[in-house]
C-alpha cells in the first residue's frame, strides 16, 4: 500500500513539474519528503523476508521437537537458547548493516523460538500452567525483545500473541470466567511499544483488538449496553477522524486509515444490537440506524478513501440482505427471494455506480 501511495505521488510530482505548476527546488522536495515516509514501511521483499522468516522458524521448532527424546536435558536448554540468541543477536547485526527488512525477520525467528522454548521447557520440567499463562509469558518476553531492540515487527507480533491470550482466557462460552480486564493493561503498555518502535501496524491491530475485546465482553455477559456503547464510541471516533483528521492522527499516529476503524466498531455494535433485538419492533429501528450509519460514512468520508466507500458500500449490501431476510424473506418462496435478490443488488449496483462516478468526477485519481 505504502510502495503504491509512493509510485503515484512521483508520478504527480512529475506531471505538476512538467506543467509548471512546481519548480525543480520544490519537486526534489517532495520526492525527498515521499522517498523518508514510503520507505519506513514494509516492501514487498521485507514482506516475503518476515514470512520465511516464520516459516523458517516453524520449520525448526517441528524439529526439535521431533527430536526431543534424542538430545540430553541439558543440550535440550542449550539448544533452544542458541536458537533464540541467534535471532536476536543475527537480527541485531543485519540491521546494524542496513539489512532492516532481514533483521526483522530474524527477531520473528528469535520470539518464535521463545515461545516454542516456553512449551518445550515447561514439557521437560514439568511446569505448572495453562496455554493462557504460556502465552501471557510469551507475549511479555517478545514484548522486552521489542522494547530493547527496537523492533516493529516484534511489536505487531506481541499484539498478536496478545489477542491469542485473550481468545484463550475466552473462547470457552460455557465456562464463568470473565473477560480479563487485565488486557486494556496489556493493550495500553503495547500501544506505548508501538510509538517507541514505530509499529504502525501495530496501532491498527491495537484497535481492532479494542473492537475484539467488546464483543468478546457482550458475548461473555449478553449485556446490551456493551455493543450500544461501542456503536457510539466508535461513530464518535469516526466523525473525530473524519472532520478533525489531522487531530487524531497527531493523537494516535495511525498514518491513516482512522475512519475505517470507527465504521468497523460502529458496524460490530450494531450487529450485536440487531442480532439481540431481531424479533422485536426495535430490529428496524437498529437497521435504520445502521443504514444511517454506512450513507453517514459515504458522506463525510467516502470521497478521501475508496476502501472506506467500498467497506460502506458492502455494510449497506450486508444489511439490505439482513433487514429482507428478517422481514419480507418469510412471505416469499424461492423463486420470489431470487427475484428480489436481483432487483435489490440491481438497484445497489446502479446506486453505487451513479456515486462513484459523482465522487470522481471533481478530483481525478481520488486516494485509494
Amino acid at each position: 500500500m505504502m510502495a503504491s501511495y509512493g509510485s503515484r505521488v512521483r508520478q504527480d510530482i512529475s506531471r505538476w513539474l512538467a506543467e509548471g505548476l512546481i519548480d525543480a527546488p520544490t519537486a526534489q522536495a517532495l520526492r525527498n519528503d515521499v522517498e523518508g515516509r514510503t520507505s519506513r514501511g514494509f516492501s514487498f521483499g521485507g514482506v516475503l523476508a518476515v514470512l520465511a522468516a516464520l516459516l523458517l522458524g516453524a520449520a525448526i521448532l517441528i524439529f526439535v521437537a521431533a527430536n526431543w527424546s534424542a538430545f540430553p536435558r541439558v543440550t535440550r536448554a542449550g539448544l533452544l537458547f542458541a536458537l533464540i540468541l541467534a535471532g536476536y543477536a543475527g537480527g541485531a547485526l543485519l540491521k546494524l548493516a542496513g539489512r532492516v527488512s532481514a533483521g526483522e525477520a530474524a527477531f520473528l525467528i528469535g520470539g518464535a523460538a521463545f515461545g516454542g522454548s516456553i512449551a518445550l521447557i515447561g514439557q521437560m520440567y514439568h511446569l505448572s500452567g495453562d496455554e493462557a499463562q504460556a502465552l501471557l509469558v510469551w507475549c511479555a518476553g517478545v514484548t522486552v525483545a521489542a522494547v530493547i531492540l527496537r523492533s516493529a515487527a516484534s511489536t505487531v507480533a506481541a499484539v498478536v500473541i496478545a489477542a491469542a491470550w485473550l481468545w484463550a482466557q475466552t473462547w470457552d462460552f460455557w465456562s464463568a470466567a470473565d473477560v480479563p480486564n487485565e488486557y486494556l493493561l496489556v493493550l495500553a503498555v503495547l500501544w506505548v511499544v508501538s510509538l517507541w518502535t514505530g509499529a504502525r501496524a501495530g496501532r491498527h491491530l491495537l484497535v481492532l483488538s479494542l473492537i475484539m475485546y467488546a464483543s468478546l465482553a457482550y458475548l461473555r455477559t449478553e449485556q446490551l449496553a456493551i455493543p450500544i456503547l461501542t456503536a457510539l464510541v466508535s461513530a464518535a471516533f469516526f466523525v473525530a477522524a473524519s472532520v478533525r483528521p489531522d487531530g487524531v492522527e497527531r493523537l494516535l499516529r495511525l498514518g491513516g486509515g482512522a475512519p475505517i476503524h470507527g465504521l468497523l466498531g460502529f458496524v460490530a455494535g450494531m450487529s450485536f444490537v440487531q442480532f439481540a433485538v431481531m424479533d422485536q419492533p426495535a430490529f428496524m429501528l437498529a437497521a435504520l440506524i445502521t443504514f444511517g450509519g454506512s450513507v453517514g460514512a459515504l458522506v463525510l468520508g467516502g470521497r478521501e478513501s475508496r476502501r472506506l466507500r467500498w467497506l460502506a458500500y458492502t455494510v449497506f449490501g450486508i444489511e439490505l440482505c439482513i433487514v429482507y431476510l428478517a422481514t419480507v424473506g418469510t412471505m416469499l418462496g424461492t423463486a420470489g427471494f431470487l427475484i428480489a435478490t436481483g432487483l435489490l443488488l440491481a438497484v445497489l449496483a446502479m446506486v453505487i455506480t451513479r456515486f462513484e462516478r459523482r465522487m470522481k468526477a471533481p478530483v481525478q485519481g481520488g486516494a485509494a
